[in-house]
């Protein structure tokens, strides 16, 4: 029953396992599907973290590539303002996340890595949309192999990258 309950009605499900809980009735809990339950629970916030990591560092890699490599000599693209407030956002999240779960400031690094694998990729992609000229199209080495800042760096209000360290070939 509780089984089927879980597959069938999963609000109605969690809300009986709260009551058992709270009642302490142990002996009716699933515990099979709590555990698995409290098992996803611990990969929320590293998921989390990753997917507001990976708009920040998209926006920061646009902006370094726009600025410094297609338009050089402009002041501010228009695009830029909407990004601004997106990398506002992803600090903004990121730092309720780590204020919440502290213990997630050990896992930076490796998430780190794979939040820049996907941001590159998908800033090639984004930015390959307004590229005409073939030539000029972005691939995965327009950008360094590894992130080229830290995360105390890019989580410093209003930071913005400067000159692009030279990619890969």
């Amino acid at each position: 029953m509780m089984d089927n309950l879980y597959n069938t009605d999963y609000s109605l499900w969690v809300q009986q396992q709260k009551e058992y809980l709270k009642n302490r009735q142990f002996d009716r809990l699933d515990l099979e599907n709590l555990i698995e339950e409290v098992e996803d629970m611990g990969k929320h916030e590293p998921r989390s973290m990753e997917s507001h990591l990976v708009i920040l560092l998209i926006h920061l890699l646009k902006y370094q590539y726009q600025t410094y490599v297609i338009n050089p000599n402009l002041y501010e693209s228009v695009e830029f303002r909407s990004w601004y407030e997106s990398m506002d956002n992803a600090r903004r999240e990121l730092r309720k996340l780590l204020r919440g779960s502290p213990s997630l400031k050990a896992k930076v690094s490796n998430i780190m890595l794979d939040a820049y694998q996907d941001a590159k990729a998908e800033a090639v992609k984004q930015m390959n949309r307004y590229i005409k000229q073939e030539h000029l199209k972005l691939t995965g080495s327009s950008f360094p192999v590894d992130c080229p800042w830290t995360f105390d760096e890019i989580m410093e209000e209003d930071w913005l990258p400067g000159q692009p360290v030279q990619a890969q070939e």
